[in-house]
């Protein structure tokens, strides 16, 4: 038996009993400790940084990647990387507010996209006769008999699991009750009494970061009660390819992460009962959506050729799964039903995004972004629409960010600079003290650095602007939003060089996609009627900011549109209405997906869209004219890189 060792992560004082020679993290996840870890483990991050306050010889050598996040003074008051401590001994460790996912904003607001209410389940009230030596009928068939007389429906199935009850239920309700079907050709429930107004479904966003849950009342299609949990998952890193790398070694670990998942699902809808007068025995439908990845995890589907090249998924059309079979606690006899795909990379989120902003019947030509660490871009209408993913990366969540975090309590989250003292205002989540800087405050600096002149169009900071707030740091140049006096890490929160490469990279990605589904679709910037933004991040960033930095193409202000979590909107219509479930369907069908890295021109793409806004001003002829009026604008306009004919 292997030889155990007891960890305690405090300020919670949890403690959990591990095998020696584990990893801190590892102890983290198996007992839930509250710690951020970007990479899930792969030593990348240096966001998992915890404090050892006793027996600190019990946690191994310092190894050479933590020197490259920790500073000798940090290394000596006790701090470590939780990857990179190996167990060797009982170990009490700390766990610093910096290094806390904490009260996580999560969007779970979206477009109200109205749809006609048929939902797949329904029930019927049944009076019927007791049997008799005059008439001995089989109870299943009488059931069938009296259901055909009623309501016209033929041919019906019964889940084997309420068979085996259904004498009993019968003579319990004194042969009144009521018939729960689905799709009307299967019978997944049978209730004494009349229970024909009890009827609720629930729709999961299974995002990345975060899920977001709502519990409906399927009589009159209202959402009865909301809440969103972050992905549990996310110890076993941040992003999708993290996280398949560690399902793919083994069949545990693979089952490890559907274990995760299927729990947090679990966890948010208890929650929404718990709101409201519902059982879960009353909840007789799920519809999941998420990226292909998570579907995959969700469903203990194999993801691994998911992140190898040409990165198929396992199937495409949507599936239907018994609840009990895949552990969601619902009624046992109802259904999981999970949106199609559209590639390895664009998931049923997309769908239900595209079925929210009804962008597929819609005359005007429209784009939609749904922005997070792969950005997926739309373009087009009832004529066709094209698909990419952006490997937007985790920058814009705080991954390899100085100070990045999520946007959680204490994260900045907007920034304005004084043109001329470059003084710097800043607001927090939660008005707390300031811990860190999350995605939309991001944007905003790099906008505002651009106004500035901190920065020029390349996004290289100004070495002889005269300002205690620019200076040389250890990685270099540096630009001072908070003093330690105000911040709540007791040091100075700054903006690095090498961060403002980081979000540039992302915007680039991003920009990258929507110039090359614009030429694919023989169109400029005027052509597009609606922008549409989606998810957490598109909700709470400056529209005129992520356009002056060229996060999207330059289109007016008022053609955007901001839907908030459409993927929610989507995963709700698709649980009331059969109509826009089959709608999924053919969206998945007919939405042409474009691989971005097999296009000719997208390294020059690429290159040109490093650039703020964009290598060629003449396409952003408002940011333009602002630089020029601030006199930001370049002597030498950036070299720009003709795309191959």
């Amino acid at each position: 038996m292997a030889l155990e060792v007891e960890v305690t992560f405090q300020p919670e004082g949890k403690r959990v009993r591990v095998k020696l020679g584990e990893t801190l993290l590892e102890a983290a996840k198996h007992v839930g400790a509250d710690l951020t870890s970007i990479c899930g483990g792969e030593r990348t991050c240096g966001k998992c940084r915890v404090i050892v306050e006793r027996e600190r010889e019990n946690a191994g050598s310092i190894m050479d990647v933590e020197r490259k996040f920790l500073s000798s003074e940090e290394i000596a008051a006790g701090y470590r990387l939780a990857c990179c401590t190996q167990l060797r001994g009982n170990l009490t460790v700390r766990i610093p507010e910096e290094s806390r996912t904490g009260r996580q904003r999560l969007q779970v607001e979206g477009i109200e996209t109205p749809v006609k209410l048929e939902p797949l389940i329904n029930k019927y009230f049944l009076r019927l006769s007791k049997p008799s030596l005059q008439d001995p009928k089989a109870d299943f068939e009488k059931l069938l008999e009296e259901l055909q007389s009623q309501y016209g429906l033929n041919d019906l199935e019964i889940s084997f699991d309420v068979l085996r009850r259904l004498p009993i239920i019968l003579r319990d309700g004194e042969w009144k009750v009521t018939v729960t079907t689905w799709r009307n050709d299967t019978i997944i429930g049978v209730e004494p009494g009349d229970t024909t107004r009890r009827i609720f479904g629930y729709a999961v966003d299974i995002g990345t970061t975060k899920l977001a849950g709502y519990l409906l009342d399927l009589t009159t299609g209202k959402v009865v009660a909301v809440d969103s949990l972050m992905n549990p998952q996310i110890p076993y890193g941040e992003d999708v390819i993290t996280r398949i790398t560690y399902a793919t070694k083994g069949v545990k670990e693979q089952k490890d992460l559907q274990q995760v998942i299927v729990n947090g699902v679990n966890q948010l809808l208890k929650g929404l009962l718990e709101k409201t007068d519902v059982n879960p025995e009353e909840v007789y439908e799920v519809v999941a959506v998420g990226n292909t990845a998570m579907h995959h995890l969700f469903l203990n589907i194999c993801p691994k050729f998911l992140a190898l090249s040409p990165y198929p998924p396992a199937i495409k059309r949507g599936l239907d799964v018994n609840a009990e079979k895949i552990g969601i606690q619902i009624n046992p006899n109802g259904n999981v039903h999970v949106l199609p795909v559209i590639a390895g990379f664009v998931g049923a989120d997309a769908v239900a995004v595209i079925l929210a902003t009804e962008m597929y019947k819609r005359d005007e030509l429209c784009m939609a972004l749904d922005i997070g660490t792969n950005t997926e871009v739309f373009l087009g209408n009832k004529d066709g629409i094209f698909a990419c993913s952006c490997a937007s990366g985790p920058a814009l969540e705080g991954a390899r960010i100085k100070y990045g975090m999520r946007a959680a309590s204490g994260a900045i989250e907007r920034v304005k600079i004084d043109l001329n003292t470059l003084d710097v205002n800043y607001w927090t989540i939660d008005n707390d003290k300031p811990h860190g800087i999350c995605g939309s405050a991001m944007v905003d600096i790099l906008a505002e650095m651009l106004k500035a002149g901190i920065i020029d169009v390349s996004g290289v900071m100004n070495r002889d602007l005269a300002s205690d707030r620019l200076r040389s740091g250890k990685a270099g140049l540096e630009f001072v939003l908070v003093w330690r006096e105000e911040a709540a890490t007791k040091e100075d929160i700054v903006f690095t060089q090498n961060d403002i490469k980081e979000i540039i990279l992302a915007k680039s990605a991003i920009h990258t996609g929507t110039m090359t589904l614009m030429r694919k679709k023989g169109i400029v910037e005027a052509d597009i009627d609606i922008l549409f933004i989606a998810g957490a991040f598109g909700s709470y960033i400056d529209p005129e900011n992520a356009r002056i930095i060229g996060m999207y193409p330059e289109v007016p202000l008022e053609k955007v549109k901001i839907v908030g979590n459409a993927a929610g909107t989507g995963a709700r219509m698709a649980l009331v209405s059969s109509a826009a479930r089959n709608t999924t369907e053919e969206i998945s069908k007919k939405v042409k997906y474009v691989e971005l890295a097999a296009e000719p021109n997208f390294q020059s793409e690429f290159l040109n869209s490093y650039f703020l806004p964009y290598a060629d001003l003449s396409r952003y002829p408002q940011t333009s004219e602002l630089l020029k009026k601030l006199g930001r604008y370049p002597k030498r306009p950036p070299v720009y890189f003709p795309s191959k004919t």
